[in-house]
């Protein structure tokens, strides 16, 4: 389905519109499934979170929630790659919870995203990570967000932050250093 056909149906769901999230459904839901699957497929641990359960429980945070005014395809997935980012950091401060663990080795921002329970500490050093450079810089921490937790492609960050894909580029280099730094300083 073409993206204004989405966008469309997000407007009119957002109005109220029962078919129209009806239509939807599907749509996104298959999309959030593929991202949850991208993150999750680096990890073999048996009781690790599972992508159904993953997309299952972002789906119905996005639809029990008050309803916004979705302004593109782009908004719509930004939201619900910010809510798996939750999701997933909840999962790990659960994990961690029961599992208490120490010695953290310095870690990269490849590793941290892999949602193990053995590598919760890291995803919540993440989340810490994440908001120390929205504070900083919001910008930057919303494109790691987007093209990390979101799966969104340089071109897709681009369009849905309204900057050139030579800006997503150099700033994606630039917030993965600072995060690099700030993860591996944390775990020292």
């Amino acid at each position: 389905m073409p993206q204004n056909d989405v966008t469309q149906l997000l407007l009119d769901w957002s109005k109220g519109d029962k078919d129209a999230l009806d239509q939807l459904t599907p749509l996104v839901y298959d999309e959030l499934r593929r991202l949850a699957g991208s993150y999750l497929r680096r990890e073999s641990a048996p009781d690790m979170l599972q992508p159904t359960a993953l997309v299952h429980e972002a789906y119905l945070r996005l639809v029990n929630q008050n309803l916004p005014e979705w302004q593109s395809r782009s908004h719509f997935f930004g939201i619900a790659a910010h809510l798996m980012r939750q999701i997933l950091v909840d999962h790990a401060r659960a994990q961690r919870s029961q599992k208490r663990g120490g010695g953290a080795a310095p870690v990269t921002l490849n590793e941290a995203i892999s949602f193990a329970p053995e590598r919760g500490a890291d995803v919540i050093a993440l989340d810490e990570a994440l908001k120390a450079l929205a504070e900083a810089d919001a910008r930057k921490a919303k494109i790691i967000e987007l093209r990390h937790f979101g799966g969104f492609s340089v071109e897709e960050t681009a369009q849905a932050l309204g900057v050139s894909v030579a800006t997503i580029s150099r700033e994606t280099r630039m917030a993965e250093a600072w995060l690099y730094r700030e993860l591996n300083r944390t775990s020292e």
